[in-house]
């Protein structure tokens, strides 16, 4: 009995880390990222009642800070988002704007388009995704999101990192 739940217990693991590395699309080296930001979302009780917190303000530009130097570590050039700058400053959040994170992209010649979020639903409890888009067609490559304990700093920056590690630039 042991052994049978043993084995299928492997079995599901196998399977599930085969399918999620084949599932990954290569990623073009070289290519054109437009980056649209990481839009905060604050659905908590606090958000609710108290303006936004300048530390979680710092820790946003920290995060994306983060995301600009990964994704040109990795050798990838971060397009210069001056051209669609006064209309992506009249979208609320890039990542859920029903496809016009695809048309300000390819307006700038990208390859990709990335947006991320981060929801805040308590202190403790914080929600953080990133979306890596192919431009024109807007074919999702890579998106990942994973949930952290904890606003602080470290814990945005761990959440980020184990974005790409496990996913973003992770081999297919």
């Amino acid at each position: 009995m042991k052994r049978a739940l043993f084995l299928w217990l492997l079995a599901g693991l196998l399977s599930a880390s085969a399918a999620t590395a084949q599932g990954l699309v290569p990623l073009r080296d070289g290519a054109r990222v437009a980056f649209l930001g990481i839009t905060f979302i604050d659905t908590s009780t606090e958000g609710a009642y108290n303006p936004v917190r300048s530390d979680e303000t710092a820790r946003l530009a920290l995060v994306r800070d983060y995301v600009e130097a990964r994704f040109a570590e990795d050798g990838f050039t971060i397009v210069d988002l001056a051209p669609i700058s006064t209309e992506l400053a009249s979208v609320t959040n890039p990542a859920d704007c029903y496809g016009c994170e695809t048309r300000l992209a390819a307006r700038l010649d990208a390859d990709y388009v990335l947006v991320g979020e981060v929801q805040k639903v308590s202190n403790l409890i914080l929600s953080m995704n990133l979306v890596l888009r192919a431009v024109p067609d807007g074919e999702v490559v890579r998106a990942r999101a994973v949930d952290i304990r904890s606003n602080t700093d470290d814990s945005w920056l761990r959440g980020m990192r184990y974005i790409f590690k496990t996913h973003i630039f992770a081999e297919g």
